[in-house]
């Protein structure tokens, strides 16, 4: 079994590989702080809307909420990873085009400690940079207008490690310490132009969220769990650096500029789960507390955000050694996602429904599982851009039992 999760592992990352040389996506609300904060959880809860603050379940690793690994089973060491398609349609004024994406969206392990110890760890983008201006500027002493083509890329990754503690039957709490790190490149060509100027930023700082979940029996059958979580206000110092450089990226001139920051705001979440290991109703709510912390341009600002997310699953059970296991799940779920950037006066606004399903292997230690969201983000109001989008997220899920002392025979 090790060696199917070793080639497992080295197949995902060939694909994740390929996946980072696709890019065809092009949001202008990216253009903004250090870009789309993203705000999907790309494991199972994905189908469920990307809902489970308040799930405690032992069959996947769930990064909603620390405190959830300390559910995982003992004796086993779990890994996962993901991948999302996207397709999308933009409108607006003078607008009408699609583009298609293929991106890795994480990659996770995770296993039991102690009895009332679980860890988990992996990498996901936290923030993604992609986006093509063009407009037009007058040179002085000309009276020709000329176009000014302005491209961003890149984005923030995390790299986390969490922890889980189990208290007692009923109460467990966590703390994922998350690493955000990575390059915002912006270049910007006028006219034709052979020389390109190159703003860099790059960033290297810790971020904390603490979690809680509350589980009780409420009948024979049926399990309540409510969690919540908080993610820590954290001050990004943004290194920047200026470049001038030709078509060949040969260097003309580079100055270390002055650091920039930028202050991630404090978020709050809640989430409820009501299951009888069959059926499964989710539901969460975040808040992020922005309270003027953004940046402020002509056009733009920055407001308080939240998001609600609902689903529910459906598992056909098996009998396993006379336990029951999960077979074959489907999900559905919901999420509206009001964003904190505000542009022209206008509320960016994110609705999505989602379908899940996963089904295992024969033997149960390999899951596969394919989750699809269909959705709206933006208007075409104050000459905005409205993404009509469908993504497609492919996920594997690998479990194996280590940590077994062989008896001499």
């Amino acid at each position: 079994m090790r060696k199917k999760i070793y080639t497992g592992v080295t197949a995902l990352l060939l694909l994740a590989s390929a996946a980072q040389a696709q890019h065809g996506i092009n949001s202008i609300y990216s253009a903004y702080g250090i870009g789309d904060l993203e705000t999907r959880d790309y494991s199972r809860n994905f189908g469920l809307g990307s809902t489970g603050i308040g799930r405690r379940n032992s069959g996947y690793l769930n990064e909603l909420n620390p405190a959830s690994y300390s559910a995982l089973p003992t004796q086993n060491f779990m890994f996962d990873g993901s991948l999302k398609a996207q397709y999308l349609n933009y409108s607006g004024p003078n607008i009408s085009q699609t583009a298609s994406d293929l991106n890795f969206k994480r990659l996770a392990l995770g296993f039991k400690a102690n009895r009332w110890w679980g860890i988990g760890a992996g990498i996901t983008p936290f923030s993604t940079v992609d986006y093509k201006l063009l407009n037009n500027q007058f040179i002085t002493g000309t009276g020709n207008p000329v176009t000014a083509t302005t491209t961003g890329s890149g984005g923030l990754n995390r790299v986390y490690i969490s922890n889980g503690f189990q208290l007692n039957k009923h109460f467990s709490i966590g703390i994922s310490t998350g690493f955000l790190f990575g390059p915002i490149k912006v270049n910007q060509t006028i006219g034709s132009d052979s020389l390109i100027t190159q703003h860099n930023q790059y960033t290297f700082k810790p971020n904390f969220t603490a979690g809680a979940q509350y589980i009780t029996k409420v009948s024979k059958d049926w399990q309540l769990g409510l969690g919540a979580t908080y993610r820590f206000q954290t001050r990004m110092k943004l290194q920047q650096q200026l470049n001038i450089v030709n078509q060949d990226n040969t260097p003309y001139y580079t100055e270390e500029l002055a650091p920039g920051y930028f202050t991630l705001p404090s978020e709050f979440g809640g989430g409820i789960s009501l299951t009888n290991n069959t059926i499964t109703w989710v539901a969460d709510y975040r808040h992020q507390v922005w309270n003027n912390l953004g940046d402020k341009g002509l056009n733009y600002y920055y407001q308080d955000g939240q998001r609600f997310s609902t689903g529910i699953e459906y598992a056909i059970n098996k009998q396993y050694y006379n336990r029951p296991i999960e077979g074959l799940i489907f999900q559905a779920g919901f999420s509206y996602n009001q964003s904190p950037l505000v542009i022209k006066n206008t509320v960016i606004h994110d609705m999505a429904g989602t379908l899940g399903v996963s089904l295992p292997s024969k033997n149960g230690q390999l899951r596969y599982y394919v989750g699809l969201e269909a959705g709206q983000r933006g208007s075409t109001n104050n000459g905005l851009v409205k993404e009509n989008y469908v993504n497609a997220v492919f996920h594997f899920s690998l479990r194996d039992i280590w940590f077994i002392k062989r008896l001499n025979q």
